[in-house]
């Protein structure tokens, strides 16, 4: 004969069903449950976007935890059109080497972070976009005149980051006598075309402006790019509903002006020439 204690079965019931209630309110995790961003923000009016901090002209963290750049702009101007105010924003650094997993884990909704479409990264993530065509280019001191392109590198030193492939590709490309450099991080290397260690940076054209605006008059971007990097807005797998509101979001913004006031005010002292806003391809 079994022995039960009256209302242990009820009180077990109750206990699981708080137990699950808890769970599906954890603040740390803010996409749990939702298959789309939109029906995300439909419930809670929030957005965690993945930027980066550290690149001045595209996403950088200020002194006074503020945030600014081109990224940061279209990622304020996209959030308000679908519904999310700046106030309720939540900017999530997310390094080059962290995107894809920082969308597959829904640690962040969005990204806007020099973000290239590239057909390996599609297979993990979707993007809407592009919302930016960016091409590899040279960093100089503003009173270089013998570096007019990638072609012009020989016996000279190049400077980029570790992991990257972009000195490579002008080594191997155009400028078989250069003599290659690798620091940490960008800023390293600016911080070495000042000192006379290196004689050029080389990465993406608009990053390369945003320091030529921080440091102004210091440097200049020769201007002769080379390939495209098509920078798009990193979106949670195969969220077609969110792809589709970011693309009219991003349409907006470059029909009604927003998108060249955003460049200009972010790189436009740089001497970086505004390029017309690229047509979206995701689709």
């Amino acid at each position: 004969m079994k022995n039960r204690i009256p209302g242990l079965v009820g009180l077990t019931a109750v206990v699981a069903l708080a137990l699950s209630a808890c769970g599906s309110s954890d603040p740390a995790a803010p996409a749990a449950g939702a298959s789309s961003v939109i029906d995300k923000i439909a419930s809670d009016k929030k957005l965690t976007i993945g930027i980066k901090f550290d690149q001045p002209g595209l996403g950088l963290r200020n002194p006074d935890n503020t945030y600014s750049g081109f990224d940061v702009s279209v990622a304020k101007y996209v959030a308000k059109e679908l519904g999310v105010e700046e106030s309720a924003i939540t900017f999530k650094e997310t390094p080059s080497a962290s995107r894809e997993t920082a969308l597959k884990n829904k640690e962040v909704d969005l990204i806007f972070a020099t973000y290239s479409i590239t057909d390996k990264r599609k297979a993990e993530v979707s993007f809407a976009g592009p919302y930016f065509v960016a091409h590899q280019d040279l960093l100089v001191k503003s009173d270089a005149a013998d570096i007019t392109g990638p072609d012009a590198m020989d016996g000279k030193i190049l400077c980029s980051v570790k992991g990257s492939t972009s000195a490579l590709k002008i080594q191997t490309d155009y400028s078989k006598q250069v003599q290659l450099k690798e620091y940490g991080g960008y800023s390293d290397c600016v911080n070495a075309l000042k000192t006379g260690a290196v004689d050029a940076v080389t990465t993406d054209d608009i990053i390369l402006a945003g320091f030529a605006e921080q440091n102004a008059g210091a440097f200049k971007v020769v201007g002769k790019g080379f390939s495209d990097e098509k920078y798009g807005v990193g979106l949670w797998k195969d969220d077609t509903k969110t792809r589709d509101a970011v693309n009219a979001a991003i349409t907006k913004m470059q029909t009604d002006g927003s998108w060249k006031k955003a460049l200009e005010e972010a790189v436009g002292k740089s001497g970086y020439a505004v390029p017309e806003p690229p047509a979206i391809s995701e689709k």
